[in-house]
């Protein structure tokens, strides 16, 4: 049992990590997103993105991370979006100012199709007959002239007055949080299931998988495709090394070498390749 621990330790660092990455990506960019430029925003979201598939990709299959990055990215930018229309909610009931009102003239938009029309009420206050800043919206015809309200007011005037029930953040931000769960859960999911790959780091993961149920299998299946598996043209036997995620390179050197075969260390782009006679050799294990 004992050597598995690090491995169990590493994969739960690092899906942790990246999970805490995603998360505090996400709410800067709602923190930022206020008074940043549509340009910036797509700029640092591209960002965002490269770092985390960079991320991903020492813990996963190109495809996997890549795909996991897109989508973390995606969700994550939707959620803001999402957020960014409670935005005016939040502010209202932090700093607005509950007043009863009077209606004093209403005005009907345009229609909408089967989302009716938007209405906007001219509101003063019933205490001194002064005008409220802005005119209050709804998706309807909900009141006439004459009717008294309460509403939450912003003393700044940069928020529209609305009713208590209509500054509720509560479903917005449900949503973002469900969002932003997705975005997590899946690059989560690519982090623990992933492995570390060769360099900065490989060997600490290799220390910790080795003896796990599956590496045998996978050395026996390694043998079997180098003895009989068919070369390409340049006389190589091409590996998928997400096939044989128990194994390291330098591991599956050592078993080449066993076979006759040597590995490769030039020019391989993602793959792992092994010929009698190569440009450079990885060197493998005693």
């Amino acid at each position: 049992m004992s050597g598995t621990r690090p491995s169990r330790t590493f994969r739960v660092a690092a899906a942790v990590g990246v999970c805490c990455y995603v998360l505090a990506a996400a709410c800067g960019m709602y923190v930022l997103s206020g008074g940043l430029s549509p340009f910036l925003q797509v700029c640092l979201w591209g960002v965002h993105g490269v770092v985390l598939a960079l991320l991903l990709r020492r813990l996963g299959p190109t495809e996997t991370a890549l795909g996991a990055a897109l989508l973390a990215v995606v969700v994550s930018a939707a959620a803001g979006h999402v957020a960014g229309l409670a935005r005016e909610d939040i502010a209202l009931r932090q700093r607005g100012e509950q007043v009863a009102v009077t209606v004093v003239e209403e005005r009907p938009g345009p229609a909408e199709g089967r989302k009716g029309r938007h209405s906007s009420y001219t509101l003063e206050r019933a205490e001194d007959g002064s005008t409220v800043p802005g005119e209050m919206e709804t998706t309807s015809d909900l009141y006439d002239v004459g009717r008294r309200l309460t509403v939450l007011v912003d003393p700044e005037g940069e928020v529209r007055p609305r009713t208590p029930g209509q500054a509720d953040p509560a479903a917005e931000l449900a949503g973002a949080a469900g969002l932003i769960l997705v975005a997590v859960a899946a690059v989560g999911w690519v982090a623990w299931r992933g492995r570390w790959r060769e360099g900065g780091g490989g060997s600490a993961l290799a220390a910790g998988v080795a003896g796990q149920p599956g590496t045998a299998d996978q050395e026996a299946r390694l043998r079997e495709l180098l003895r009989t598996g068919p070369a390409d043209r340049r006389g190589y036997i091409r590996v998928h090394p997400q096939d044989y995620p128990h194994l390291t390179q330098q591991r599956a050197a050592r078993i080449a070498w066993e076979t006759g075969l040597r590995a490769e260390a030039f020019g391989n782009r993602g793959s792992w390749r092994f010929a009698e006679t190569v440009v450079e050799e990885i060197p493998h294990d005693p």
